[in-house]
């Protein structure tokens, strides 16, 4: 989009007016005040027509000094200001000296920037000489903060995927060594590791299918559900199929509804995937309050359902990161309870994915309520 946006300012910039300039370098040595205002005819420019536009874009003259800036450029760097020198807004040596060279020798440069106040955000300046007259620069800054976050993102994914993968497998590669070797004749030794071995397998298992159900999620945000659901009946069926798991556990499951019907506009494998993670944390992580209230309740246009375990709970720094990827508010013990630290963000992706919100409340000593809302679909 860029490209475009530069040889169309080319073409109207080449033979404009030329801005009546009082410089800070001027007033310095006339005693005057740099006039703010005094900038070429915007209509000729072409720069009336990009103060619409999002990208910010500055002309400067060879003495580097600011001739016209569109909206966005002065929105996102408050310092560049008409008749004041570029190095005003940004003091970045490295973008300074490309600009200079660009004028210099009437090459087109590009040059990333990095800032860090006030906030992170990161930029790709284009520099394009506009030939005459000589030392005329076009610069259009485009933002690439997003791409770098989701760059940077994906990088902590594989590494986190891999770390996750890699500490079951070499448990299981060391007990396939040691029962070819030294416990090849040890029949109890053999059994014990043979348990451990398919309890780390499942767990990889488990991993990798959450891991395509991430991706088949993200895959699919952006289809629009095309099944309808009676969250009433469909939660029902899904408490009484985990009774069994949860009487294993020690755990009783509550589950309080109203008897009409609830609709909602999601699929039901979803509907399943994103309640199952809810319910087994509560039975995992508050097995010790020893029951899970399910409730579900109909609002003006929503429906709220309401998972609540009474175990030991959650210091509230968690909190804000419990649905990212791999995050667990104790490592060891998510580990040990079969947790792939996955389970939440399959929530958060299936709640977004149906217009809904997520939100969770806890405390220590008081367990952990997760609390679902959906639109309602009747």
């Amino acid at each position: 989009m860029v490209a475009p946006l530069l040889q169309f300012l080319m073409d109207r910039l080449r033979n404009m007016p030329r801005a009546v300039e009082t410089t800070a370098e001027q007033a310095s040595q006339t005693g005057s005040i740099p006039v703010a205002n005094e900038r070429p005819d915007r209509n000729i420019s072409g720069f009336s027509l990009l103060d619409h536009l999002d990208i910010p874009i500055v002309l400067i003259g060879p003495g580097q000094n600011i001739l016209d800036a569109n909206k966005a450029a002065s929105r996102v760097f408050p310092g560049f200001r008409v008749g004041f020198p570029f190095s005003a807004g940004i003091r970045a040596p490295h973008v300074l000296e490309a600009v200079a060279y660009a004028a210099q020798s009437g090459r087109r440069e590009t040059v990333e920037l990095i800032e860090r106040v006030p906030i992170d955000r990161s930029f790709t300046i284009r520099i394009e000489p506009l030939g005459q007259p000589a030392g005329d620069l076009l610069l259009a800054f485009e933002e690439t903060t997003q791409a770098r976050r989701i760059d940077a993102t994906r990088a902590d994914f594989v590494a986190n995927a891999s770390h996750e993968l890699r500490t079951p497998l070499s448990a299981i590669l060391g007990f396939i060594e040691t029962l070819r070797g030294p416990a090849r004749d040890d029949a109890a030794a053999r059994a014990e590791f043979l348990e451990i071995m398919h309890h780390q397998a499942t767990r990889m298992s488990r991993l990798i299918d959450d891991l395509l159900s991430l991706s088949a999620l993200e895959m699919e945000s952006s289809s629009p559900p095309n099944e309808r659901v009676d969250l009433n009946e469909h939660l029902e069926g899904l408490v009484g199929s985990l009774s069994g798991l949860a009487a294993q556990r020690g755990v009783r499951l509550e589950f309080t509804h109203p008897k009409e019907p609830l609709m909602v506009a999601a699929r039901a494998d979803d509907l399943s995937r994103l309640f199952e993670n809810l319910i087994e944390n509560g039975m995992k992580y508050g097995q010790s309050g020893g029951r899970v209230e399910i409730g579900l309740e109909q609002l003006v246009g929503q429906v709220r359902a309401r998972i609540r375990d009474f175990g030991p709970g959650i210091d509230k720094r968690h909190l804000p990161r419990l649905t990212e990827r791999f995050y667990r508010a104790d490592v060891q013990e998510s580990r040990v309870l079969g947790g792939t630290g996955l389970g939440l963000a399959i929530v958060k992706h299936i709640v977004q994915r149906y217009g809904g919100k997520l939100e969770i409340e806890s405390e220590p000593g008081k367990g952990a309520c997760f609390t679902v809302l959906l639109p309602l679909n009747n």
